[in-house]
């Protein structure tokens, strides 16, 4: 069969999952023309990959979608922490965690909060999502072939309903297509990693008389560790529908035939403590947990974003949001690329920037599931050994020492042992709230479709420098004075100082990129800012 030719998208997204899906978000609110196809009929039916961390949500919220998120979250609105047990009717239980963020201190650092959101519930949203901003998505549509050249990459989809063939030319592919990723294999990029750490079966469950039993233990997951059948039970609505994750031994001849729904029932009756409980068994889905990161995250005009780029081990959640942040990041570049504000070198940031957080987040990913004791988990000895600390740390203070970002210290850890928000290049940017014309919102709120320019109240010549950048570079730069001045654009509520927050002066200011993060400041007076922008500005957008 002779495929038909279609115009050239800018960019293709092969695979329509989390990743994917977030990708044709991003894209789309960016104004981004792009085409995403899946190869399955549908999204994601079973109900995984739930922990949405607040890095995560504060992207969503940019994006317009967060509201969204948490009203297809409510059910488990309410669940917190992880709760570790031999059975749930013994005495031999732990709280590893109760709650996720204790003292409610997360608030003074993020606008946003984790959400217990399960990929089946977040999916659909994402996909309402997307094509109200554009985003032509098409699921039962595969990749068959691609080559790429230096003007763009020729694909070849397959609709897998009809057979029918189609060329797209695309300037740019993302592969979002997950851990088993066959354009990663089509290019030859290799992996490193200790690789498989163990595998389970996912079995999702009915049993009313489950709720009695569990009573107002609003876990996320509870470990069970009875020797004989243990395993991670989580709910799906804290009533009838729970999943209960087995451990599976494929390298002792094991099979997913071995798990007949009898053998199921047993497991579960035997780890929850409950031998005469009623159980229904709707669905088995095999998962493996590894610890891998691609050698290169780009080949040419093609680049691996979420499990094609990493995989992690599912504590902590890890895994999935650092692939929507890879897809946040490179949505930007690539915006900016197509629109000619950047030379392409810009995406050769991409890799720099993200593979270092994947090695970082994978390796705290495994040491945390030694540290619960994983079900199925049986790590090398002396590997991942002790409390681990700085959860929240690793999913939002991660930094970029190296990348598209002007000023950085080269020696700053890619994870730090402390939360060092306060305005150096490479970090997210400090939240605070702020006030325009009685509105009320955060300073996170003002970064997603360009760079932003923060200044004082004496920073009219900022202002000025701005706007002759933005006739050089089109770059639609956004420029602020914050302060209480009738000239002022932002008030700081309650009287905060936006520069000490940001590690400034109100001579100085703060170039922030659009997904955040700090790309530099100036620390205080600068003779010529419109020569010091443009500069800066020609190394970060690889114009020089």
């Amino acid at each position: 069969m002779n495929p038909t030719v279609e115009d050239r998208v800018p960019v293709l997204v092969v695979g329509g999952s989390l990743v994917g899906l977030s990708a044709s978000l991003f894209l789309g609110r960016l104004g981004i023309r792009h085409l995403l196809v899946e190869k399955h009929s549908d999204t994601s039916r079973h109900p995984r990959g739930r922990g949405n961390n607040v890095r995560t949500m504060e992207l969503f919220r940019v994006a317009g979608a967060e509201q969204r998120i948490r009203e297809a979250a409510s059910v488990l609105a309410d669940n917190h922490g992880i709760l570790q047990a031999r059975s749930l009717t013994g005495d031999d239980q732990e709280w590893l965690f109760k709650e996720i963020d204790p003292g409610g201190g997360l608030a003074r650092i993020s606008p946003s909060a984790w959400c217990l959101c399960s990929q089946n519930d977040l999916e659909p949203v994402l996909v309402r999502c997307a094509r109200e901003h554009g985003g032509d998505l098409r699921f039962s549509t595969e990749l068959s072939s691609f080559e790429q050249d230096a003007q763009g990459v020729r694909a070849t989809l397959k609709n897998r309903e009809t057979g029918e063939l189609t060329t797209v030319h695309a300037d740019y592919l993302i592969a979002a297509d997950g851990p088993r990723s066959p354009v990663r294999e089509r290019l030859g990029i290799g992996q490193t990693g200790p690789g498989d750490l163990f595998h389970n079966v996912s079995i999702t469950f009915r049993a009313p008389q489950l709720a009695e039993v569990v009573g107002d233990r609003r876990f996320i997951a509870c470990y069970l560790t009875n020797p004989d059948a243990d395993g991670a039970l989580l709910p799906v609505d804290n009533q009838a529908n729970w999943v209960f994750h087995a451990p599976w031994h494929p390298d002792t001849g094991e099979t997913l035939e071995d798990f007949t729904d009898e053998r199921c029932i047993d497991h579960i009756r035997r780890a929850t403590g409950v031998p005469d409980m009623a159980v229904e068994i709707t669905g088995k889905a095999p998962w493996h947990a590894a610890e891998r990161v691609a050698e290169r995250y780009a080949d040419g005009r093609v680049f691996l974003a979420g499990d094609s780029a990493h995989e992690m081990s599912p504590t902590g959640a890890f895994g999935s949001n650092t692939g929507i942040q890879d897809a946040h990041n490179l949505a930007w570049k690539l915006a900016t690329v197509l629109n000619g504000s950047a030379g392409p070198e810009l995406l050769g940031t991409y890799e720099a920037e993200r593979q270092p957080v994947a090695r970082e987040t994978s390796a705290r990913a495994s040491a945390r599931s030694a540290e619960h004791s994983h079900p199925g988990y049986a790590p090398a000895p002396g590997a991942g050994g002790g409390r681990q600390r700085g959860v929240l740390t690793v999913a939002l203070g991660y930094c970029y020492p190296q990348g598209a970002v002007v000023g950085a210290d080269p020696g700053l850890p890619v994870v730090p042992d402390q939360m060092r928000l306060t305005g150096e290049p490479g970090t997210r940017a400090p939240h605070m709230w702020l006030r325009a014309g009685g509105e009320r919102r955060s300073i996170l709120d003002l970064y997603e479709k360009s760079f932003v320019l923060l200044t004082g109240t004496d920073g009219e010549m900022w202002r000025t420098a701005a706007k002759g950048a933005n006739e050089e570079f089109s770059l639609g730069l956004d420029c602020y004075l914050i302060g209480t001045g009738p000239n002022d654009d932002l008030a700081p509520e309650d009287g905060a100082d936006w520069a000490e927050k940001h590690g400034t002066t109100p001579e100085g200011a703060v170039l922030v990129r659009p997904d955040g993060f700090v790309a530099w400041r100036a620390e205080g007076r600068v003779a010529d800012p419109e020569a010091a922008l443009r500069e800066v500005l020609e190394a970060l957008l690889c114009r020089s």
